[in-house]
């Protein structure tokens, strides 16, 4: 049975990157599938992933018809065996119907890959609906680390390096952007809740975090009195004796 399946995940964990799989693994089977993406890193029209693997997409931008796209193409003597669907957390939610109902009247699968939450923690529309529709969620295995060396379960915008919880949803940018511009990085739920990336905790030196609680007070011992030498005798409470 065709299937709608979203790939979610932090960024880093390689969603494009098995995206990019997918389409080269069936079409070695001789499937041909419809590539769609939406503001990716490398620009207009490419589904790219970190590792540096790129291949040519339709850009789906705002309005855009999946289902209409699809019918035109096949009722024109195209062909189409599935549908790849990447950045699908930046797809509107009447976008997400229109891939669910390419499975249910067309009969193909359809494969949506996206992150779920934005830099506040919050659903984007578009996940939110994937995950409200689809037949399957798959979460992918291979874990983004935060700067700590924890998983990393959430996605951190950064503005001159240094963290932001206001703005925009949607502001492209990259991890691999300089110190000056708009960039993402990922953390740890403990750290995104602290506001603090690499660049605020120092990274360098990873040392555990200090619990907020003050020092216990030490007693002084006590001096013995003056011209007086105290000499410790085993299995005995010291005694004090004249100093020679």
């Amino acid at each position: 049975m065709p299937e709608l399946v979203f790939f979610s995940g932090t960024m880093d964990c390689g969603k494009s990157t098995l995206a990019l799989q997918i389409e080269h693994n069936r079409s070695a089977r001789g499937l041909q599938g419809m590539i769609f993406t939406r503001d990716d890193r490398a620009g207009e029209g490419k589904l790219s992933s970190r590792l540096g693997l790129v291949t040519e997409a339709i850009e789906a931008g705002a309005g855009f018809d999946f289902y209409a796209h699809l019918v035109r193409r096949l009722t024109s003597g195209g062909r189409a065996d599935y549908v790849i669907a990447d950045e699908a957390q930046f797809l509107e939610p009447e976008q997400i119907d229109q891939l669910a109902r390419i499975v249910d009247d067309l009969g193909l699968d359809v494969f949506a890959f996206g992150i779920t939450t934005d830099f506040r923690t919050k659903l984007f529309p578009g996940s939110q609906r994937l995950v409200e529709l689809a037949d399957r969620i798959e979460v992918l295995q291979v874990e983004a680390l935060c700067w700590c060396g924890a998983r990393a379960t959430h996605n951190a915008r950064t503005v001159g390096g240094e963290m932001v919880v206001e703005g925009a949803q949607v502001v492209v940018g990259d991890v691999n952007r300089p110190e000056n511009e708009v960039g993402y990085e990922v953390l740890c739920r403990r750290h995104h809740q602290r506001r603090m990336n690499a660049a605020a905790a120092r990274a360098a030196t990873l040392s555990p975090d200090v619990l907020p609680v003050d020092p216990p007070v030490v007693p002084a011992p006590a001096q013995p009195p003056a011209g007086r030498a105290v000499v410790a005798t085993p299995g005995a409470p010291p005694e004090p004796r004249p100093a020679p």
